[in-house]
């Protein structure tokens, strides 16, 4: 009987590009077997700014059922994937506040030993997406964990040509994520799960 893994999907999102590749990884993650939580981070953008940009607040009230993550989450998960569109070339605020809080399981050890995969979006083809995911890299290293991209292990990986994640050029949010993206995401939630439970078996044998 193959092992079970819990995969976290966690993610910010402001006008719903990295929400909907975000909803992908989930689903094909879930049909490779995993048990998944989507959560979404918690917003630190003033009402007053969300309010200002109509694509910004159809999307916060479009995703408000969906669950605020909490230390549980990451705690519950032998994997998890962050995602986050690139704020000049680095993550966003929102993410990174909520990473600023796993100090006290960061010392613990308990956020060791899973593993960790990214995703973004931006709005041009060199708005950063390689450099925000590898800054995100920056704190699993930190984490003690098991970093596992896509590469460039299946042949769609040459035809998008992002070995780090599954990313997306959104333009001024008119540009829709298609089936590249999605097949990127595909590609990345399996290639997860996989690893995941391979990790997972192991270090249960090893105890």
């Amino acid at each position: 009987m193959s092992t079970s893994v819990n995969v976290a999907v966690i993610y910010y999102s402001s006008t719903g590009t990295v929400s909907t590749i975000a909803k992908a990884l989930a689903k094909d993650a879930e049909k490779a077997g995993a048990q998944v939580r989507l959560r979404k981070v918690a917003e630190l953008a003033p009402q007053a700014a969300i309010d200002s940009n109509p694509a910004w607040a159809e999307h916060a009230v479009a995703t408000a059922g969906i669950p605020e993550v909490s230390p549980d989450d990451m705690v519950w998960a032998d994997a998890v994937i962050f995602g986050t569109p690139t704020r000049y070339g680095n993550v966003t605020a929102q993410l990174k506040q909520f990473l600023d809080t796993l100090g006290g399981l960061w010392q613990a050890g308990r956020l060791a030993d899973k593993v960790y995969s990214g995703f973004t979006s931006s709005s041009t083809t060199h708005g950063g997406q390689e450099s925000t995911l590898l800054a995100l890299y920056n704190t699993i290293y930190h984490f003690g964990g098991i970093l596992v991209p896509p590469g460039y292990t299946d042949p769609s990986k040459f035809v998008d040509g992002n070995p780090y994640g599954t990313s997306h050029v959104s333009g001024q949010g008119d540009i829709p994520v298609a089936e590249q993206t999605l097949t990127a995401a595909r590609v990345q939630a399996e290639r997860v799960v996989r690893f995941a439970r391979a990790v997972k078996a192991g270090l249960a044998a090893g105890n």
